[in-house]
């Protein structure tokens, strides 16, 4: 039966332990894409796919409204229970992920969705991210192998299988994601460096082996070659990208002023960074990064402290993978990295990326709260 008093005890708990200055910046970052999805599809909608002007914008907020709810949803559970209901939701998440080979939708000649009845169309790696970190951390942070290179052994059963099935859909940008983010898990889990090393090297050249002799790969070289000598082809769309920067300049030319959602199909998602600098300047853009840093800062103090090895290399794993996503998007909008197709976190159009990132999220807020509700004497 429901009781009020113990919602409210509980709700109380929570706001009084969770760390306020995170959630500020969370929700400050899911409204700001809000704002920029706003004066940055409201044209495709309307010039392009002839429907409403707020049709994506509607869409948006749906998809921020759901994922705010997860957020805070995992925010709220007991530790324990999250962290233990995770290796079901990653088995879960893993098999929607296995199915895309099978089953998935092809859009412009990537397989990485699933369209199933009653749920909109989805990729299920989103899903699999943060339950991915909590499965790498807690096997990296087991003590009791007489050999300590077991567990790395293990770690690596979980994300050769995950990189094989993004690599056939095909999605290098996703591989090169859950590889980096593995190895900062490896690297701060106390590894040798040599070791270390030696496994990076391993994987580079496997990855070399890949973009080199196997056909499927051939759009790879195109897009090096292409991003290291522009003259080869067409101009890419990360060319087009920092061409739209650099046409913003300091206090960019004004909302709906930008030409970057006309010469790029879906700029709102991949190249969102750069539909804000054209239309609002590099001073918004810096100001975004000030607030992932800071964001980042806040994380790093809760994890120096945190004596829990476990928790420490997931709040290291969720923060490493929200900075890596950001750095490469940012990367190919101003033209240091080739197109990998990244979304930019909290801030890009795209329901699979919200809700995955509105996941993460959650789960550190989860794991900086000051004091577990199950143990918050109220």
């Amino acid at each position: 039966m429901f009781s009020f008093n113990k919602f409210f005890n509980e709700y109380y708990g929570w706001w009084k332990n969770i760390d306020k200055f995170l959630l500020f910046l969370i929700f400050l970052l899911f409204l700001l894409g809000l704002f920029f999805s706003l004066v940055s599809t409201s044209i495709i909608a309307s010039d392009k796919l002839n429907t409403n002007t707020y049709y994506f914008f509607i869409k948006h907020l749906i998809f921020i409204f759901l994922g705010l709810s997860i957020l805070i949803t995992f925010s709220f559970l007991d530790q324990n229970k999250l962290l233990n209901s995770s290796k079901i939701l990653f088995i879960i998440s893993f098999i929607m992920l296995t199915l895309v080979p099978f089953i998935g939708v092809e859009v412009k000649g990537s397989m990485r969705w699933l369209d199933l009845p009653l749920v909109p169309k989805f990729q299920p790696i989103e899903f699999v991210k943060p339950f991915f970190i909590i499965m790498i951390a807690s096997i990296l942070s087991l003590n009791n192998y007489k050999n300590i290179y077991i567990k790395y052994f293990l770690s690596l059963l979980i994300i050769v299988p995950i990189i094989l099935f993004l690599i056939s859909q095909p999605d290098i940008g996703q591989s090169l994601l859950i590889v980096l983010t593995w190895f900062s898990l490896v690297f701060v889990s106390g590894i040798n460096l040599f070791f270390f090393f030696s496994l990076f090297s391993l994987i580079f050249l496997i990855l070399t082996y890949l973009m080199v002799f196997i056909p499927k790969f051939e759009y790879i070289q195109i897009r090096l070659l292409s991003f290291f000598d522009p003259s080869s082809g067409n101009k890419s769309q990360s060319e087009k990208a920092s061409e739209a920067i650099s046409n913003g300049g300091f206090f960019g030319k004004g909302i709906g002023e930008g030409q970057l959602n006309s010469r790029i199909p879906e700029a709102h998602t991949d190249f969102i960074i750069s539909v804000i600098a054209e239309e609002f300047g590099i001073v918004i853009v810096i100001a975004i990064m000030l607030i992932f840093l800071i964001f980042a800062y806040k994380v790093l103090q809760k994890i120096y402290i945190e004596q829990d090895n476990k928790i420490k290399l997931i709040l290291v794993g969720s923060i490493s993978l929200i900075l890596l996503q950001t750095f490469i998007h940012i990367g190919v909008n101003i033209r240091i990295l080739p197109t990998t197709g990244m979304t930019l976190p909290f801030l890009s159009y795209g329901g699979s990326s919200i809700i995955g990132n509105a996941m993460i999220a959650g789960l550190i807020l989860n794991l900086t709260k000051k004091i577990p509700l199950n143990q918050d004497n109220l």
